[in-house]
């Protein structure tokens, strides 16, 4: 693809793209993205994260539209801290991708992560990122009863390739699956959905061309985005596969590699 000179929409992955390995997000990065907002572009964060983890991120940034979480399963409007668009698994889906995963990976735990509760069988195990939410341990007809924005597994050995691997072959036309490097685990949403499918839809809304947009990302679960966008960046720590996949190789999430970029692009008018 060819874009315009300055692009029209700047779309961002947050954990190991712009958020420091300390989990914080730079001063630097903050005012980067006030310049692509000042430009008059469209600035948008896309990320794995369900809406009750954007809190902090929302008063690091200036930054107060709309967010695509949940790997965009939810569109979240940040000023108004609520769900206004969503795409859920239904009921049956979740189901059979459960029954699928169990008998693919023996022991794998499995949980259904909503926007501000998670819920999850007797073998799933909570890590750093279910901190600050209560586990409901649900029997499988609660936990698989109703739709859900993702559905999770973790296992006790395999890492996060190796389940992909696994299991994006037996759960295709089921939900889709992929992950974002959280530990020996995977992810799924409802077929066809992905951070690409919800950016592709506002991008619409806004008559914004893939060719006019630039996607920065890391990991597994931002390869469809980095592919819809015109242009793809992928910072220095990212996953190989992803490496491989992107335009360009830029500095890493501790380095502001990000927002390096973006000054070049939106240079600051006297």
């Amino acid at each position: 693809m060819v874009m315009s000179p300055v692009p029209r929409l700047v779309a961002c992955d947050l954990d190991g793209t712009i958020v420091r390995n300390d989990g914080t997000i730079s001063a630097r990065t903050a005012a980067a993205f006030e310049r692509v907002e000042r430009a008059g572009a469209r600035f948008v964060l896309v990320t794995g994260r369900p809406p009750r983890l954007m809190g902090a991120v929302a008063k690091a940034l200036p930054h107060h539209g709309m967010a695509i979480c949940s790997n965009g399963a939810l569109i979240y409007d940040l000023y108004h801290e609520k769900v206004i668009d969503e795409h859920l698994i239904p009921p049956a889906h979740l189901a059979e991708a459960a029954r699928l995963l169990r008998s693919t990976v023996g022991g794998i735990g499995l949980a259904v992560e909503y926007a501000d509760a998670l819920a999850g069988d007797t073998r799933y195990e909570p890590h750093a990122w279910d901190a600050g939410v209560t586990l409901q341990r649900l029997s499988d007809a609660e936990l698989f009863g109703r739709p859900a924005p993702k559905l999770l597994g973790r296992h006790q050995v395999l890492s996060a390739d190796e389940l992909l691997r696994l299991t994006t072959p037996v759960l295709a036309g089921i939900v889709t699956v992929y992950h974002s490097n959280g530990p020996r685990l995977i992810e799924a949403t409802a077929t066809g959905v992905s951070k690409a499918s919800a950016l592709a839809e506002l991008a619409a809304r806004c008559d914004i061309d893939p060719a006019d947009a630039i996607a920065f990302g890391d990991m597994p679960n931002d390869l469809p985005m980095l592919a819809w966008a015109g242009t793809s960046y992928g910072v220095a720590n990212a996953h190989p596969d992803v490496l491989a996949a992107v335009d360009r190789v830029i500095g890493a999430n501790d380095d502001d590699g990000v927002a390096e970029v973006l000054e070049q692009l939106f240079p600051v008018r006297s």
